[in-house]
């Protein structure tokens, strides 16, 4: 009998993919053994793609392997890779299986960066050969009809699966060789094919008439089918359409064959006679109509000799009537094929190359975990160093502790000492000097640096611009202004930070000058810094009362606090845990994943014990700075230079939480202020405090502008 169909492979131009991937892994994974390992395994595709698509391939079953294992790979770096015109930037270009081209053209080629192309065309290579393989396959042996048939099976899934995926994956009108058309009609050629070999097994095993009849009918019903589907359109090699259609007869004269010996042993003669002749006819058809494509020389034999037996019979013995045609009771029939459905993996000596990658969907939801996290912490250092600012604002306006450690005159407040350290251990004035000279020269870098990267934009839009017009309708890249749109907004958005920049320097520079020959008195020595300050009045000092004692216990436990604060803040830092299983996890199980859910439950197991004292941490200094006020005035009478008022406290206390970055100091109270009228207090007024005082309440306020 005739060769079986066998589909061309399409063609392809070399690609190096271990480039634009490794650039990829260098700039989204952190460099070590695994970066290394996922950048050899990108090379290792590279080689495997040249070894399955760059070479002509052997009609058998080790390259099909290859090609197998190469389709596996595809589908496996698929969710691991954003290919785009954007991001992994690699172009495919194939060449139509079934163009031949012309003499002054070469053969209809399609180039897209879409992994979803080459994926569909390196399956469609793995139908076509497929196909050829299952053609060489000897059917004079169980074991080769077996194996055509698996085959046949495969590359009819094969191209079935190309027609359901192929639009969606391309979003492009694709080739004619891959159109849901084409490989349609070729998935019924492959399941034809295969019901064929099924037939001539069946025929070879000798099995009974009536399923004989019934596989043959079926596979006649696959090739009419297939010849329906293409007859009208130009899609296959012309060489095609007159085998489908010499197939089809072909496969319903051993049809009708086998259901007249049926007829005859059921002594229905005339029912055999005249199914014979619809058989005879049908071989007459393919004889003067596809005799060049297919011979039927012993088919026809064998039903003519058939035929004249039964004639003779019927005209000597039974004389039977010979029924029309159109009377006869249909064949019935038998599929035993089924395409193979494309599931992964196709190779069974698959090994996925990056198995230890994450995919895209879980690097996303880490992304956006790690997110979540940062906020979250963020906001709880926020709120415990704003709680600190404002207690520190407080208390600096309250002249605490230095008021109370600064009682007797004798030695510079331990508060001022250390923070003076710490002044000094930074660097001083001078460092802040440096920083400030330093500001208008990063300013012009970053100006620089957005310059030139809207230049490059501008460049490449340009470029753009100037292919389309060239090419036209042949220019299929996404354009310039829509590819790179987020780009320039983010430009944009940085252009304005940079213009809000120079407000905030200005303002930081002036506030710096105001504070600056203060922050220079802290760089001193302590002899220095102590000779600096006028000593206080010890006839106005208030050692040893209970209220300072209570005060000195108020102030302990709030810095108790912040060393809590301090702890809790190095705690909410420390915290680290690995999401990909409990992701991946997820995401085998129900086969999508919602991060949100995991993610909030996960962090309050991580942090929700953390935050619970971060709130105790801001209740208890509430409570702390209440009891502070309420002691502060308390003592006023006999304190002056302590003495606040609590309506000014609630003010300032306001004032620091809206503008935690510039605290603002309430007026001096009416105390301390000459009345209307230029006269001085009398000498029963309550006492100005001391010049020690006026100076260490202006370190404080200068220690305040640095956050110490």
């Amino acid at each position: 009998m005739a060769s079986f169909i066998t589909v061309q492979l399409k063609k392809t131009s070399e690609v190096d993919l271990a480039k634009p991937l490794c650039k990829f892994i260098q700039q989204t994974y952190p460099g070590g053994e695994s970066q290394a390992e996922h950048c050899r395994a990108a090379e290792e595709l590279s080689k495997l793609r040249k070894s399955a698509l760059g070479r002509t391939l052997d009609k058998h079953e080790s390259s099909l392997e290859t090609l197998l294992r190469y389709y596996d790979q595809l589908c496996s770096i698929e969710p691991k890779f954003p290919f785009s015109e954007n991001q992994i930037c690699v172009t495919f270009t194939w060449k139509d299986a079934f163009d031949k081209g012309s003499l002054f053209g070469g053969s209809v080629k399609l180039a897209l960066a879409s992994l979803g192309y080459e994926k569909t065309c390196v399956l469609f290579n793995c139908g076509a050969l497929t196909s050829q393989i299952a053609s060489e396959q000897n059917l004079d042996s169980d074991e080769g009809m077996k194996a055509a048939a698996k085959y046949y099976q495969f590359a009819s899934g094969a191209f079935q699966h190309i027609k359901d995926t192929v639009l969606s994956s391309l979003n492009r009108e694709p080739t004619v060789d891959i159109s849901p058309d084409t490989v349609g009609t070729l998935s019924l050629i492959m399941l034809a094919q295969g019901q064929e070999v099924f037939f001539l097994k069946a025929t070879r095993d000798k099995m009974k008439d009536a399923i004989i009849a019934k596989l043959a009918n079926q596979a006649a019903d696959y090739y009419g089918d297939a010849f329906k589907q293409c007859q009208y359109k130009d899609t296959l090699p012309k060489e095609v359409f007159p085998l489908l259609a010499a197939k089809h007869c072909i496969m319903q004269a051993h049809a009708e064959y086998h259901q007249s010996v049926l007829a005859k042993q059921q002594k229905k003669f005339g029912e055999e006679i005249a199914r014979l002749q619809h058989a005879a006819d049908l071989v007459k058809t393919v004889t003067s109509r596809y005799d060049e494509y297919i011979n039927v020389k012993d088919l026809s034999d064998k039903i003519n000799r058939a035929l004249t037996s039964a004639k003779k019979d019927n005209d000597f013995i039974y004389h039977d009537r010979v029924p029309d045609l159109k009377d006869l009771e249909p064949i019935g029939k038998v599929s035993l094929v089924k395409a193979t459905p494309i599931t992964i993996p196709l190779s069974q000596k698959f090994t996925d190359l990056f198995e230890k990658m994450v995919p895209m969907a879980i690097q996303q939801a880490l992304a956006v975990y790690n997110q979540r996290k940062a906020d979250l912490v963020n906001r709880s250092i926020g709120q415990m160093r704003e709680a600190t600012n404002l207690a520190n604002g407080v208390l600096a306006s309250l002249n605490l502790p230095a008021a109370i450690e600064d009682v007797s005159g004798d030695s510079i407040p331990q508060s001022i000492l250390q923070k003076s350290k710490s002044v000094i251990e930074q660097g001083g004035v001078e460092a802040i000097d440096q920083l400030m000279k330093d500001l208008p020269e990063l300013l012009q870098r970053n100006r620089e640096i957005l310059d030139e990267s809207l230049r490059i934009l501008d460049e490449e839009e340009a470029t753009d611009n100037e292919l389309k017009n060239k090419f036209k309708e042949r220019w299929q890249r996404t354009s310039s202004n829509d590819l790179y749109k987020s780009l320039r907004a983010e430009g944009t958005n940085f252009r304005n930070v940079l213009d809000k920049a120079v407000q905030a320097d200005k303002q930081v520079k002036e506030r710096y000058q105001s504070h600056r020959d203060t922050i220079s008195l802290l760089c001193k020595s302590e002899q220095e810094l102590n000779a600096a300050i006028p000593p206080a009045n010890p006839a106005k000092t208030i050692q040893g009362s209970e209220v300072v004692n209570i005060l000195k216990s108020l102030l302990a436990s709030l810095d108790e606090v912040k060393k809590q604060r301090e702890q809790l803040e190095n705690d909410l830092k420390s915290v680290s845990f690995d999401m990909t299983s409990k992701f991946l996890t997820a995401l085998a199980q129900d086969g999508a994943l919602n991060e949100e859910a995991i993610s909030v439950i996960e962090l309050d197991n991580l942090y929700g014990h953390l935050t619970h004292k971060v709130q105790e941490t801001l209740k208890k200094q509430e409570e702390l700075l209440n009891t502070i006020q309420v002691q502060n005035h308390s003592n006023s009478p006999c304190s002056p230079s302590i003495f606040i008022n609590v309506f000014l406290l609630r003010d300032l206390q306001q004032t620091i939480a809206r503008e935690p970055s510039a605290p603002s100091f309430p007026p001096v109270p009416a105390y301390q202020t000459v009345p209307s009228g230029g006269n001085k207090p009398s000498a029963s007024s309550t006492p100005t405090p001391a010049p020690r005082t006026n100076v260490v309440n202006e370190l404080n306020r200068s220690i305040f502008f640095l956050k110490l």
